[in-house]
Formats: structure tokens, C-alpha cells, sequence
């Protein structure tokens, strides 16, 4: 996490006027929810994010699963990439996904992930904490992630085109 803090520093990162992560009240467990729900993240994804290219691709829902990679292109380099999925647990869905720099080497230890727990789902947005994904039209997805450094907390805008 501590080289994504400096790639947000060394390159910028568009903030977010109005708050749009947001997080479980204490105690909460995460609502109902199904792949289906969220099958509109499905699709290859363009945009720009820390002075470079920014890539996602989903996967359809496929054995209580969708996968998806991630990776940032800067000065024609790969800075980073992230690997997960959103999968199916317990009547509910769940975000996970682990960083690897330009060469393969993971950021987060062996068997630790980073994971985001669903807090709402609406008909063409859903809110995991601290990570909304949100369907502007058919061709267009916006994703916000809140980022914490030194106690201050930023949200970060990815704007994506569906790639034809």
C-alpha cells in the first residue's frame, strides 16, 4: 500500500469533491447480494490515473466468481498491477485483491489480501468499504477508493470507457 501512497504523490490522482465511499456502521454485516446484481462491471475497461493508463478487465460471473486484473502503464512501463475477484460468500459478495509491482512481486504478504465488504447495492452502483463502482451508461464506469495516508483520507476517481 505504501507504493501506491507514493505513485498518488509523485503522479496525482483526481480527488473527489463529494463523498462517495463509504463504510459499514460498526457490528454490521453486509447485505444480500448476488453476482448478478453487479454483472455490469463485466467488460475491458480504459482510462487515465496517475499520469498514465489505466486498465481493467472483468470477467462475466462464472463459478461464484468474477475475476478481474488491473494494471497502470506509465512512460510505456507497467508501475503496478492488481489481481482478485469479486466472489459469492455466506448469501452476500465480497471484493478481494492483491498488488504486484512491474515485475511480478507482490506488495501484500503470502496469504493476506485486501478486502473490500459489500455495504449497498442500487440498480447501477454498489458500494464495497471504501470502494464504489458506479455504471454512468453502457460504455462509461466511474470507481472511487478512499486512499489513507498519515491519517488523511483522499477518495480517488478512476474514470473508465468500456474498450469495443
Amino acid at each position: 500500500m505504501r507504493v501506491l501512497l507514493i505513485l498518488l504523490l509523485a503522479f496525482g490522482f483526481h480527488t473527489v469533491k463529494a463523498q462517495q465511499t463509504v463504510q459499514l456502521p460498526k457490528g454490521a454485516s453486509s447485505p444480500k447480494a448476488a453476482l448478478d446484481d453487479v454483472a455490469w462491471i463485466s467488460g475491458h475497461w480504459m482510462g487515465e490515473a496517475f499520469g498514465g493508463i489505466a486498465e481493467e478487465i472483468w470477467s462475466a460471473p462464472l463459478g461464484e466468481s468474477m475475476m478481474f486484473v488491473f494494471r497502470l502503464v506509465n512512460d510505456d512501463k507497467v508501475t503496478f498491477y492488481e489481481s482478485g475477484h469479486i466472489k459469492q460468500v455466506d448469501g452476500t459478495i465480497l471484493l478481494q485483491l492483491k498488488h504486484f509491482d512491474g515485475n511480478l512481486r507482490g506488495w501484500e504478504e503470502k496469504d493476506q489480501t485486501i478486502d473490500f465488504k459489500l455495504v449497498k447495492v442500487e440498480n447501477d452502483k454498489v458500494y464495497f468499504e471504501g470502494l464504489t463502482m458506479e455504471q454512468i451508461n453502457e460504455d462509461e464506469m466511474h470507481v472511487y477508493v478512499l486512499i489513507e495516508n498519515e491519517g488523511k483520507k483522499e477518495e480517488v476517481l478512476f474514470s473508465y470507457r468500456k474498450k469495443k
